[in-house]
C-alpha cells in the first residue's frame, strides 16, 4: 500500500490554532449531484472502515436533518453481506461483545439505528462486582446508585450492532455508497484541474480501481490506520506485555444480571452477562498463561475460569504453569481447601461454548491530534484502551457523536467541513476526555499489577473507604455511563 503526501501543516500548528490559511471552493459544504473531476468522483465525506465506529458515522450523517444531504461514501475490506443477512444460532454468541453504556444506547437511539439491533441478542445488566484477587478488598455498584437510571450497561455482541447498523443505512436510502470487499491502495492529494481546486483534498485510490475526493476524510480504519499514516499524524503509548483472552461461557444457572471482575496480579479477569446460562470472558494475563489457556479443552478451561474468582493468585498461576493433564481435579481439590465468599463470586462455569476461544494483545495508544486538513480520526484510529474498563467502542461512539455535532454546525453555518477550523471543536472536545480516561485506565492497570505490600495495602483501603462513599460510586458511575 502507497501514500503519497507532500509537505503539511505541523500537528503542533494545528493544535496551537495559528493562522491557517483556507483555500476558497466553488461549494462550502455539500455535493448533491454526482461530481467527477478527471477520474476522480467528488464527495463529502469519505469513511474507511466499516466497523461500528465507521457505520454509526455513516448512519448519523444520514440520520440528521443538517447533514443529510451530504455525499457519502463508505469503504470497507471486508464483505459486508454476511453482517447484512446475519442469521445467528440460537444461544450461541460471538466472542466479539462490547459493553455499551447507556450514553452509548442512547446516541443509538437518536440516530434510529438501535431499533436495528436484536433486543433479545442484548443483555441489561444493573449490578457490578469488582475485587482485589490479592487483599480480597471490594467495591460494588448498582443501578439504584443513579437515581432513574436502571441500567449500568448493555452487552451487545459487535456483530449484532454491525447488523444493525446496516438495517439501518439500508432503511435511509440513498446517499450512503458503501463499497465492501473493497482495499484503500493509495491516499495522495488531488490537482487543479481549473474547475476545482483538489490540491489539498485527500484522493483515495480503491482496489476496484475507482478514485474518490473527500471534502472530509475520516479514519474509522483501526489501531494500524492508513489514515492516520496519510495525515502524518504520530501515536504515543506503549504494549502492556499481556494478552487478552476472550470467549463465550456457558452457565450452571442462569444468576443474576451482574458483571463481575476480579483484579490479578498478572490482569483482571472478567465475567459479563449475556442472555440465558451464558456469559462473555475477558481474561488480561501473560502471554504465556494466555497460550496455555487457549490449548485447554472446554472442561479444563470452564475449571481455570472457576478457579481464577475463587483461588489466590499463586494457585492460579501455579495450575496454569503447571497442568493440562489432571487440571480440573486439582482445581477441585484447591477449591476445598480455599474459602471464599460465595456470594460475590459469579455462577459456576460447565462449559465453553465451541470456536469462541481466542486472544489478542493489549496495548495503550493516543494519537497526537485528531485532525488534520480534511481529515478527521475516529475510534481505534484515534486511541487504543485496556479492556479493563470495558469503555473501547463507547469511546469510539463518543467521538462520532461529537464529530456530528462539529459537522452539523459546521454545515448550519456555511463553513467548509474539511477545515481544520471547522473540525476543531471535535478535537477540544473529545481528545482530553480520551485523554483522561486512557490514562485513568493506565494507571489502574499498573496499580493492581504488584502485590508489593505497602501498594496492596495502600489500594485495598481506598477501595474499601470509595465502596462506603455512595456519592463517590455515583460520580464513577456517571462517568462510566457517558453522562
Amino acid at each position: 500500500m502507497q501514500f503519497v503526501r507532500p509537505l503539511r501543516l505541523s500537528t503542533k500548528r494545528i493544535v496551537s490554532l495559528r493562522p491557517i490559511p483556507i483555500t476558497r471552493y466553488h461549494r462550502t459544504y455539500a455535493t448533491t449531484t454526482t461530481t467527477t473531476t478527471n477520474s476522480a468522483v467528488i464527495y463529502d465525506v469519505v469513511i474507511v472502515g466499516g466497523g461500528p465506529a465507521g457505520l454509526s458515522l455513516a448512519s448519523a450523517l444520514r440520520s440528521s436533518p443538517a447533514t443529510n444531504a451530504l455525499r457519502v461514501a463508505l469503504i470497507e475490506g471486508m464483505d459486508l453481506e454476511p453482517l447484512r443477512k446475519w442469521a445467528p444460532e440460537p444461544r450461541t454468541y460471538s466472542n466479539r461483545v462490547s459493553s455499551l453504556t447507556p450514553g452509548s444506547v442512547r446516541f443509538l437511539s437518536d440516530t434510529g439505528a438501535w431499533n436495528h439491533v436484536r433486543g433479545e441478542r442484548v443483555q441489561a445488566y444493573d449490578g457490578m462486582n469488582v475485587w482485589d484477587g490479592v487483599s480480597g478488598s471490594q467495591i460494588s455498584f448498582s443501578a439504584g446508585l443513579q437515581g432513574s437510571e436502571s441500567t449500568i450497561a448493555y452487552m451487545c455482541e459487535n456483530n449484532n450492532l454491525v447488523s444493525g447498523l446496516l438495517s439501518r443505512i439500508a432503511e435511509l436510502g440513498e446517499g450512503i455508497d458503501i463499497m465492501d470487499k473493497t482495499r484503500v491502495e493509495k491516499i495522495s492529494f488531488g490537482e487543479d484541474n481549473g474547475e476545482l481546486d483538489l490540491r489539498s483534498w485527500p484522493v483515495v485510490q480503491v482496489s476496484s480501481g475507482k478514485q474518490l475526493a473527500a471534502r472530509l476524510l475520516v479514519g474509522a480504519d483501526g489501531a494500524n490506520s492508513p489514515v492516520r499514516t496519510f495525515a502524518d499524524i504520530e501515536t504515543r503509548g506503549w504494549d502492556y506485555g499481556r494478552h487478552g483472552v476472550v470467549a463465550t461461557l456457558n452457565l450452571e444457572e442462569e444468576g443474576e444480571k451482574i458483571a463481575y471482575q476480579r483484579f490479578l496480579p498478572t490482569g483482571p479477569v472478567a465475567m459479563l452477562p449475556l442472555p440465558g446460562p451464558y456469559a462473555s470472558l475477558v481474561w488480561s494475563t501473560t502471554p504465556q498463561n494466555a497460550a496455555a489457556l487457549k490449548t485447554l479443552s472446554s472442561d479444563g478451561l470452564a475449571a481455570m475460569v472457576n478457579a481464577a474468582f475463587r483461588l489466590s493468585h499463586v494457585d492460579i498461576d501455579f495450575i496454569v504453569s503447571n497442568f493440562k493433564a489432571g487440571l480440573v481435579d486439582e482445581v477441585a481439590w484447591r477449591e476445598k481447601s480455599t474459602s471464599f465468599d460465595t456470594s460475590r463470586v459469579p455462577s459456576r462455569v460447565v462449559g465453553v461454548q465451541e470456536k469462541s476461544v481466542a486472544s489478542f494483545p493489549l496495548k495503550m495508544r493516543h494519537a497526537d491530534s485528531y485532525i488534520s486538513e480534511r481529515v478527521a480520526l475516529i475510534g481505534d484510529a484515534a486511541h487504543s484502551v485496556h479492556p479493563l474498563a470495558g469503555q473501547g467502542l463507547n469511546q469510539g461512539l463518543g467521538d462520532v457523536r461529537s464529530l456530528i455535532k462539529t459537522l452539523e454546525f459546521a454545515v448550519q453555518h456555511g463553513q467548509d467541513i474539511g477545515s481544520v477550523l471547522s473540525l476543531e471543536p471535535y478535537f477540544s472536545e473529545q481528545y482530553l476526555k480520551n485523554h483522561v480516561l486512557l490514562g485513568v485506565v493506565d494507571k489502574l492497570h499498573k496499580l493492581y499489577a504488584t502485590t508489593s505490600a505497602p501498594v496492596v495495602a495502600a489500594r485495598s483501603l481506598g477501595l474499601d473507604v470509595v465502596d462506603k462513599l455512595g456519592v463517590f460510586k455515583r460520580f464513577i458511575m456517571a462517568q462510566a455511563a457517558g453522562r
